[in-house]
């Protein structure tokens, strides 16, 4: 056992939570459980602020009549407060409607821009084709990773904006210029639901790893797992696509 605590924020848990994503809060807590670390999960809902102690964000996808809510509630402080905890070095993963709300806007088929509070360089609109499907992507970062896309979002990373992945199989931020997600310090957003995390334990480990360099100021080596179920999922998910 250990004494290392992390805390989790679960933004908007209730009103974006879709195809999966829940588990991914259950894949971080855990695998932080299984170290002895104690991992705390807040759900930050509408009108609440975001609290100062937050290691690791989540925020899953939603429809668009959930994202026009949510994209007026973070407006101002509070989207200020998520990239300020992003530029002091927290975690963030971010999963389809969220990761549109963390670029600069989304265009909804019907109705004004929603506008995104600009942690990633991205502009996102929606598209005439909904991409269903597995998807197997090759990171610099990561390596393989696999998840599904259900989404008619189309998102173009702008600028120098590096993004998660290379597709092999699926169609990925806009299925047009092969790419999957962006990455800009220990934030990540992307279109793979399923849920992610419980099929790529390098992923988890790598924002839990993170998580805990954003609260102790140093690194801390996890403790390792037997993955071989993990992985098992993770190629059987690259034999489907």
């Amino acid at each position: 056992m250990t004494d290392l605590r992390l805390v989790i924020g679960w933004l908007y848990g209730s009103k974006m939570n879709i195809y999966g994503d829940r588990g991914n809060v259950v894949a971080l807590q855990q695998r932080a459980r299984w170290r002895g670390i104690d991992a705390e999960v807040r759900e930050i809902g509408m009108g609440e602020a975001i609290p100062d102690d937050i290691d690791i964000f989540f925020w899953g996808g939603g429809q668009d009549q959930e994202q026009v809510a949510v994209a007026k509630d973070i407006a101002g402080a509070k989207g200020d407060a998520i990239k300020a905890a992003v530029e002091n070095g927290a975690a963030l993963l971010s999963i389809c409607g969220g990761y549109q709300l963390l670029g600069h806007g989304y265009q909804p088929h019907d109705g004004e821009m929603l506008p995104g509070i600009g942690v990633f360089d991205a502009m996102s609109v929606a598209g005439p084709t909904r991409f269903i499907g597995n998807v197997s992507i090759e990171s610099p970062t990561f390596g393989s990773l696999v998840g599904f896309e259900n989404h008619s979002g189309l998102t173009t990373l702008q600028g120098e904006t590096t993004p998660l992945g290379k597709v092999l199989h699926g169609h990925g931020n806009n299925g047009t210029d092969g790419t999957e997600g962006a990455i800009y310090m220990n934030a990540i957003g992307c279109y793979l639901h399923g849920a992610l995390l419980p099929k790529n334990p390098h992923l988890t480990d790598w924002l839990l790893a993170a998580g805990l360099h954003h609260r102790y100021g140093q690194e801390i080596n996890l403790e390792g797992l037997d993955d071989t179920l993990e992985y098992q999922a993770h190629e059987n998910a690259l034999t489907r696509t």
